[in-house]
């Protein structure tokens, strides 16, 4: 079970380059267009809206591919 996050959580994952690292924005629970990409987010699936510290860019992440960092 992925661990509960919130909004301005820390957060790491991986990506094609490597481990990144960034902040949760918002939980994502019905379906949005972010720049252009359709997220079928619901709240039995939800995904987190999360801002990359290197690029600044916005992007939705599972909860399972998301790790709190401590």
């Amino acid at each position: 079970m992925a661990e509960k996050l919130k909004t301005g959580d820390k957060v790491e994952w991986e990506a094609s380059q490597g481990k990144t690292s960034g902040t949760v924005k918002k939980k994502l629970t019905k379906p949005t267009d972010i720049k252009g990409h359709h997220v079928a987010a619901s709240a039995d699936n939800p995904k987190y809206l999360v801002e990359s510290e290197k690029s600044g860019k916005e992007a939705a992440h599972k909860p399972a591919a998301l790790k709190k960092k401590k």
